[in-house]
């Protein structure tokens, strides 16, 4: 009855929904300091101008990082666990096509400083056409190396909040102190939460083997 916005809803009205109910509602079942990724996702969502890969992912961390928070209310019926797993595949695609683009970009600076390497073996016997220039390293090479330490933090703070999520609906689950039997999951579903820790983990040892 004093819904800002009445059902159905879009996501543009759920998150007007989000900013106008935050401090009497929402405000009280997370962190108050998470409207900034409510106003985050309604200005870069609905602006009225292309993506690039970095607000994509920005999106992407803000979009795990709320749902993150309401995990740790309820797990909705097995919704959230799902649209996290989901939100988190997609952290790791873009993850894994800006990574292959950094490691194109290092393999042609490689190229580069081999051919100026070359250069500069040829034109030590000429030192009056020898500058100090073509001595120094490519500049793009150090913002490559930058751009990977990047991805590699990305890709492990992704695993991070996967292996958080499933340990959170894992302790949940085999909670004694939960209050009913309807609202206690059974031993089944714990052992897939904990099935799915295990995929995480796997997951992060391969990508360190990577």
């Amino acid at each position: 009855q004093i819904l800002y916005l009445k059902p159905p809803w879009t996501l543009a009205n759920l998150l007007k929904c989000y900013k106008k109910h935050w401090m009497a509602v929402f405000g009280y079942v997370v962190p108050r300091s998470l409207l900034s990724t409510i106003e985050c996702l309604s200005k870069h969502l609905y602006a009225d101008k292309p993506f690039d890969s970095s607000t994509v992912r920005i999106l992407l961390q803000e979009s795990k990082k709320l749902l993150h928070a309401f995990s740790c209310r309820s797990d909705y019926n097995g919704v959230l666990p799902q649209a996290y797993a989901e939100v988190a595949k997609l952290c790791e695609t873009l993850g894994g096509v800006r990574a292959a683009l950094v490691e194109q970009d290092l393999s042609e600076d490689i190229m580069v400083l081999s051919e100026n390497a070359a250069c500069e073996k040829m034109e030590a016997t000429m030192p009056n056409l020898q500058s100090t220039e073509e001595k120094e390293l490519h500049p793009s090479f150090h913002v490559a190396q930058e751009n990977r330490h990047q991805e590699i933090w990305s890709v492990l703070e992704g695993v991070w909040n996967t292996m958080n999520l499933y340990s959170i609906e894992l302790f949940q689950k085999l909670d004694p102190s939960a209050g009913t039997m309807a609202a206690k999951a059974s031993f089944e579903e714990a052992f897939l939460g904990l099935q799915k820790l295990l995929a995480a983990v796997k997951d992060i040892r391969e990508g360190i083997g990577r």
